[in-house]
């Protein structure tokens, strides 16, 4: 079904603020385990006050990266033993200045357990047929979150989606996205030596 992804829009689920999405998810997170799915499609994101970010918009990419590195302990402790950790990156070339930057802090992420894949934007269109996919986290067949974000890229809360008929299709979807993908890592080592 072509419009597995976009057609999360539509579908009924609770909507939460920031503050709410990010308490659900904590309570959430805690108790999952086996694959948890991250789908990441847009190529601009506010990070806010980050102090990595705000080097990164300053110009200071030494500093920025030297930022990244203090982050790592927290990196380690959002990968857990108990869970697979799969973000799918969509990218789309040339990269954005938001995007290299990110793209180095999933590397760092990815070198502390996460497990990340590169996905050009092409591999998604067979599923944008109603629109850009949304940002989701999928927990499992029965949960899952439509991350919701301004035009500017700042994050404000999300949908829960609960339910199976919405939830389920989107499992292979992204399975097969993440198998066609090419290692986060590799990847950005290949865009830095370009």
């Amino acid at each position: 079904m072509s419009d597995v992804l976009t057609r999360l829009r539509s579908a009924p689920g609770t909507s939460m603020n920031a503050a709410e999405y990010g308490a659900d998810f904590a309570r959430e997170f805690e108790i999952a385990s086996g694959v948890l799915w991250k789908l990441e499609r847009a190529q601009e994101f506010d990070e806010g006050d980050l102090p990595s970010y705000r080097a990164m918009l300053d110009g200071d990419w030494r500093r920025a990266m030297a930022l990244v590195a203090e982050m790592r302990p927290g990196f380690r402790s959002d990968n857990p033993g108990r869970m697979d950790f799969r973000r799918i990156r969509v990218v789309e070339e040339p990269l954005t200045r938001y995007l290299r930057w990110e793209l180095a802090v999933l590397s760092a992420r990815a070198e502390e357990g996460e497990n990340s894949r590169v996905v050009p934007v092409s591999a998604l269109r067979p599923y944008e047929g109603g629109g850009p996919a949304p940002e989701l986290v999928l927990f499992h067949p029965t949960l899952l979150y439509e991350v919701l974000y301004d035009r500017d890229g700042r994050h404000r809360g999300a949908r829960r989606i609960t339910e199976p008929r919405f939830v389920e299709p989107c499992v292979p979807v992204l399975s097969g996205l993440f198998d066609r993908g090419e290692d986060l890592r590799s990847y950005w080592t290949r865009m830095r030596a370009g």
